[in-house]
């Protein structure tokens, strides 16, 4: 069994818990509580058996409709729960033989209806992009690289949108119009599986910037989360992988470095495979990417996919000394309101910008797409233009 199946079903009998307290304060019309009863019903039933769908093996359409059917009903779960709470507190004076506070079951009401029209929002906030832009200070920076700008994109999850192509496009287009020294994607440009890239192919090939298109890989692009009928199948998925990044012109680092030149300065980019805490898997070493020919003193930018190699293994410690780190995978989870998100809960540098005690950089990309729920509460998709100071001692 899945590890989600378990606490899903009883995120389902809570909902149903919540239904037959909704149905019993529901006026005593047979038809009003005969719909209400019967709807319910229905979608828990469903909400059940797709539990049990093998998602890694089902065709995109299915699993996007999937989608879409549990994000519905966890929009309604949660408002109704919200109901269920004020109602409740509007009840509480009859435990004292009061009257119960109907303002309070209206205001009950009204935040649930708040919380549906915030989570439905989020479906339309996923696709409105917000350009950050970010100053980094780098100790000897070479002076033709004063005031470079970079453009950091990640986490397209292009399986998310089918085949339309929209959204890319005026991603790509928005790219452009900044006219950046290098773009750098930090990883999972698909969901599940290769092929869901091909629609986007042209559309990618059209993202331009003087040095280039930098990538690597994230924890969704290694095909792990689909059931593959061989390991030979696995492995045309990457050769596919490998081969749709080059036909789209993005020059894609696996464990390697790579050498941005002007003139007789330059700067190294390190790109490593994805590097994650379990359940992620690991397939980078920073070891290996960090070849022999880089000087302790060269300014060196490492592209990783999970900002957790940056807490456990960069921050604090000088035996790389790389001044910038760039990563995403946290996506905010996806919420983030004033400033705070859910996503510090399980990650200490969830998003923005962080610095340690040895001028070591982070920037955590929130991504552009999204997975799973299709939403975005906040945490808008991202576009940041970090631009590289010389820092003055």
């Amino acid at each position: 069994m899945r590890f989600f199946i378990v606490p899903a079903l009883i995120l389902i009998l809570v909902g149903v818990g919540i239904d037959i307290y909704i149905y019993r304060r529901l006026p005593h019309r047979r038809v009003d509580r005969r719909v209400y009863s019967g709807i319910s019903l229905l979608v828990n039933i469903l909400a059940v058996l797709t539990l049990f769908v093998p998602f890694k093996s089902i065709s995109p359409v299915i699993g996007r409709c999937i989608i879409w059917f549990y994000y519905a009903f966890i929009s309604l779960l949660a408002s109704k729960l919200v109901f269920s709470i004020f109602d409740l507190l509007a009840s509480l004076p009859l435990l004292f033989h009061k009257k119960r506070v109907r303002q309070i079951s209206v205001l009950g009401v009204l935040a649930a209806l708040s919380v549906f029209v915030t989570m439905w929002w989020g479906t339309f906030n996923r696709f409105n992009i917000q350009e950050k832009h970010v100053e980094v200070k780098v100790e000897g920076l070479p002076d033709t690289f004063d005031g470079y700008r970079i453009v950091q994109i990640s986490d397209m999850h292009v399986g998310s949108y089918g085949s339309d192509t929209s959204f890319i496009s005026r991603l790509v287009s928005h790219i452009d119009s900044i006219r950046p020294d290098v773009v750098f994607f930090t990883g999972d440009i698909v969901n599940n599986r290769t092929m869901e890239l091909i629609p986007f192919v042209n559309t990618l090939s059209g993202l331009n910037a003087k040095d280039g298109v930098y990538s690597i890989l994230g924890n969704h692009d290694y095909g792990d989360y689909f059931q593959w009928e061989s390991d030979e199948a696995k492995e045309q998925n990457m050769e596919l992988m490998y081969g749709l990044q080059e036909k789209m012109g993005w020059k894609l680092l696996r464990n390697q470095t790579s050498w941005i030149r002007h003139g007789v300065d330059s700067i190294a980019v390190i790109g490593v495979e994805n590097i994650g805490e379990p359940p992620f898997s690991t397939y980078g070493n920073l070891d290996v990417s960090y070849t022999g020919n880089i000087a302790d003193d060269n300014v060196k930018i490492l592209l990783s996919h999970n900002p957790m190699h940056w807490v456990k293994d960069i921050a604090g410690n000088d035996k790389h000394n790389i001044c910038l780190t760039l990563s995403g995978h946290t996506h905010a989870m996806q919420i983030e309101l004033v400033g705070w998100s859910p996503a510090k809960w399980k990650y200490p540098t969830w998003g923005g910008l962080y610095t340690d005690s040895c001028s070591h950089n982070l920037y955590v990309n929130i991504g552009t797409g999204t997975i799973g729920a299709p939403m975005r509460i906040g945490a808008a998709p991202e576009i940041t233009v970090i631009t590289l100071k010389k820092a003055i001692k």
